[in-house]
């Protein structure tokens, strides 16, 4: 559809902005009410917005007030506009800026990025798996659903956690975002609604609006989902497919019980959406207690996709995740893959199936580092910014820390001044709030954590001092 084919008039975006144009400042309410339109998918992207005194006479505010909002959603990359052809809506270009978020970064402190070292016992086997190559080298070394030793550890992993589970549901691929990328691709049209949560997991989001998807968002906090909220969204916009992170949920940490996978899948059935439950970080577990099995415990008709990955369970170096799914479906998701690559590497499966052997000696290692490592960043915040709130996780690999005032981005480009690199809370929302959080990782050693925290408490100190630029309220 070419631009200016698509238009909405004022007194429906007036609508869809609604009550938030009465707060001030005017201009910016209405900016952000819009970004958010045009981030759920409510206001599709090459939209034509209406006309400045025209949506000004529907809000009931002056001209000067949407001039000066649709001025802030062209500076922020959510409007383009050109002289007699109006203005109509685009996506940020996202630049650097957010991946570079999850890129590694050497020279601080990196509290953004979530991946652990690897664990013991990786080195010697790559050693022995590199034994075994010779029993696969003289084939062609494709394995398109994945080795058949793998496809077994992992489905004997899940009927350990109380899932029955045969090997022909387990697809390999290579890692939790090929998955669910590829997952998209089986099950989302452009225009299909999308549930997920906010906040979550960025690349995820980022797949779902390059799928063309219209996303949808529910709220999800420290201490886990309303449910009464999250049933709502089944029931209201009955999405094609709901993108879930049930387990140590990223970056909230919050633990869904089994009630309220129950519910979810019961929902999720009446609405006809297909899940797709990321279980990235289920495997770690901190505080002891029984965790509830997988949420596809509750599925009855094949509609929910399990997402997997060792990269935070073993190491980010092993590009290995899974889905496991019904043996048709597994057939179609092989289809859709064979548009991007193949198979997954032989000798990081072999790493993988080895490793897996002796996943409760991996899970206890991992638990011991990570509450370690968790209980020093906590008394570490405890003691040099007790304003801050957060609730400590139960396990999974981050922290969702609540600030004072609305200032995590402008604090996340000081603190890498400061040498600390933290991930700013609007990286991971869908419509350009969480402006009050950070995301910290816990996979530093305790001692690095204390000093990261001293270096963060002076980098707030010197927000605080600062006044935060106008184009600085709100990202993506």
């Amino acid at each position: 559809m070419s631009v200016g084919e698509r238009r909405i008039n004022g007194h429906l975006l007036a609508r869809l902005i609604g009550p938030r144009a009465h707060e001030r400042p005017y201009y910016l309410a209405v900016a952000r009410a819009v970004s958010g339109l045009v981030l759920d998918g409510r206001v599709p992207t090459r939209t034509r917005l209406p006309a400045e005194r025209d949506l000004a006479a529907a809000l009931g505010v002056s001209r000067n007030t949407v001039t000066a909002a649709y001025t802030w959603l062209r500076e922020n990359g959510y409007l383009d506009s050109r002289q007699g052809a109006g203005s109509w809506t685009v996506l940020p270009d996202g630049g650097a800026g957010a991946a570079a978020l999850f890129v590694p970064d050497a020279e601080h402190i990196d509290l953004g990025v979530a991946a652990p070292a690897a664990v013991e016992g990786l080195q010697e086997a790559a050693r022995r798996s590199v034994e075994q190559l010779s029993a696969h080298v003289g084939g062609q070394g494709y394995a398109p659903f994945g080795l058949p030793e793998l496809r077994h550890a992992v489905a004997r992993r899940y009927v350990e956690r109380g899932l029955p589970t045969a090997p022909e549901q387990i697809l390999v691929t290579n890692g939790a975002q090929h998955s669910v990328a590829m997952l998209l691709d089986l099950l989302v049209d452009p225009g299909d609604p999308v549930l997920v949560e906010t906040p979550t997991y960025p690349h995820a989001l980022d797949s779902a609006r390059r799928h063309g998807a219209r996303v949808r968002t529910v709220g999800v906090g420290p201490h886990g989902w309303d449910m009464e909220d999250l049933v709502d969204a089944f029931r209201r916009w009955r999405p094609k497919v709901a993108y879930l992170i049930p387990d140590f949920q990223n970056p909230t940490g919050a633990l869904m019980d089994d009630d309220e996978r129950a519910a979810v899948a019961a929902e999720a059935r009446r609405a006809g959406t297909s899940l797709i439950v990321d279980e990235s970080v289920a495997e770690l577990a901190i505080d002891s207690g029984d965790q509830p099995a997988p949420l596809a415990a509750h599925d009855t008709d094949g509609r929910v996709y399990t997402v997997g990955s060792v990269a935070k369970l073993l190491w980010g170096g092993l590009r290995i995740g899974w889905v496991r799914t019904t043996p048709p479906m597994a057939e179609r998701l092989m289809a859709v893959r064979q548009r991007h690559d193949l198979s997954s590497p032989i000798l990081d499966q072999l790493t993988v199936t080895r490793l897996l052997a002796d996943v409760m000696r991996v899970r206890a290692e991992r638990s011991r580092q990570l509450r370690r490592n968790r209980d020093a960043l906590t008394a570490a915040l405890r003691d040099r910014l007790p304003e801050w709130r957060f609730t400590t996780p139960s396990g999974g690999l981050v922290l969702w820390a609540e600030l004072p005032r609305p200032v995590a981005t402008a604090l996340g480009d000081v603190a890498l001044r400061h040498g600390v690199h933290p991930a700013p809370g609007p990286v991971f929302g869908a419509e350009g709030t969480l402006e009050r959080f950070l995301r910290l990782a816990y996979t530093q050693p305790p001692d690095v954590l204390g000093d990261a925290v001293d270096r963060l408490a002076a980098a707030y100190a010197e927000t605080l001092a600062r006044p935060v630029p106008v184009r600085r309220d709100l990202y993506v």
